[in-house]
């Protein structure tokens, strides 16, 4: 009885301890799958892009004395359609708009399968709002014919007018038509035609490619895949199609962990935002930050002319120029080895995102910023 008691007592105690170490563990936070950080060379999207007529509008279409390549386009699509159109016709259509189509093609999309379109207005049209996108074909890069678009635009606002005064909601230019093109042309891809693949790393990164490396070969013996250089990883792949995409589908589940990433410094001069990653490290230095200001004062002054003179009354200007110069004071600056260390360190200058990037810049020329400063 006692030795039954002991036993409970020792897994009440070893529930516990797991319990509590699942707290302290240190997960795989970093950790990622081989589809995050490299995609198979080939396996890509293409780009297509259209040129088309909406019809359809209520009144809101293209004006087509200032945009005559709609008339042109029209006229050229009712010749199709067996609709000759007098010579010298003015067509004033107003139901009518001259639009881009743009389309993403998946990777090994097949003839008769749909994709989403996006339609954006090119003329002086007011709204797309409720028209229809007649049948336009979608090239890619090469030229050729990919997918035939068609259908009605969904066009996520609204708008309305009335007495001069005019409201509206989101935009109006630009619609999608869901699964609006169909595909009328596959794009041959490599893959398959040899016993190897190669992954293309998202970033080059020698210590990341040893990781897909080790990882793979791990798992399916070695010598499967070798490093080319700090961004090409070429792996052994089986010969038939179904062990292929079986041997794909289970080497892009295979988990690695990214080596630390560069210390950098992210800076978008146009939004006076900064981003700095974890890797990020300050050394000890000290830093002057001091304010300066420049106020131009300008008062009108009133000259008379003497009785008699003849003269006339001038009225000139008097500007005051104050340059002001606010205290310097020396502000030093810890060492930090944590990202937030850095924050904490910057904060305490009280500078603006501007005035922070030549502070970043000095810090860096002085050496005691253990980062790379890109401006975007």
């Amino acid at each position: 009885m006692e030795t039954q008691e002991r036993l409970l007592k020792l897994a009440v105690w070893l529930t516990l301890v797991l319990a509590s170490a699942a707290l302290w563990w240190p997960l795989g936070a970093h950790a990622a799958r081989i589809k995050e950080v490299a995609s198979v060379q080939g396996v890509r999207n293409n780009q297509l892009i259209g040129y088309g007529l909406v019809v359809g509008l209520e009144g809101t279409g293209d004006q087509t004395t200032q945009a005559p390549f709609t008339t042109q386009s029209l006229n050229g699509l009712l010749q199709q359609l067996g609709v000759t159109v007098p010579a010298g016709t003015n067509m004033q259509l107003r139901n009518v708009a001259a639009v881009m189509i743009t389309a993403v093609l998946p990777p090994f999309a097949q003839p008769g399968q749909t994709i989403d379109v996006t339609v954006a207005s090119m003329g002086n049209a007011k709204s797309l709002r409720g028209g229809t996108l007649i049948a336009s074909p979608l090239r890619g890069a090469d030229g050729q014919i990919y997918a035939l678009a068609q259908g009605n635009l969904v066009v996520g606002g609204a708008g309305a007018s009335a007495g001069g005064s005019k409201v509206q909601i989101n935009h109006l230019l630009a619609g999608r038509i869901p699964e609006g093109a169909t595909v009328e042309r596959a794009v041959p891809t490599a893959l398959g035609q040899s016993d190897t693949v190669q992954l293309d790393l998202r970033s080059s990164d020698y210590s990341m490619a040893r990781e897909v490396v080790k990882a793979i070969n791990d798992r399916f013996g070695t010598g499967t895949a070798a490093a080319v250089d700090g961004r090409v990883v070429r792996v052994k792949t089986p010969g038939s199609s179904d062990a292929r995409v079986a041997f794909l589908a289970d080497m892009e589940e295979l988990v690695v962990t990214p080596a630390k990433p560069s210390a950098r410094v992210i800076f978008n001069p146009r939004t006076g935002s900064i981003v700095m990653n974890q890797a990020v490290t300050l050394g000890p230095c000290a830093v002057a930050h001091g304010n300066l200001s420049v106020t131009i004062t300008s008062n009108p002054q009133v000259s008379q002319p003497a009785p008699l003179s003849q003269g006339q009354t001038t009225v000139t200007d008097q500007v005051d120029i104050k340059l002001n110069q606010g205290p310097g004071n020396f502000a030093v600056l810890p060492a930090g080895a944590q990202l937030t260390d850095v924050v904490k360190a910057l904060n305490a200058l009280g500078a603006n995102s501007t005035d922070l990037l030549a502070i970043l810049q000095a810090i860096k020329a002085a050496g005691a910023l253990n980062a790379e400063l890109e401006v975007i």
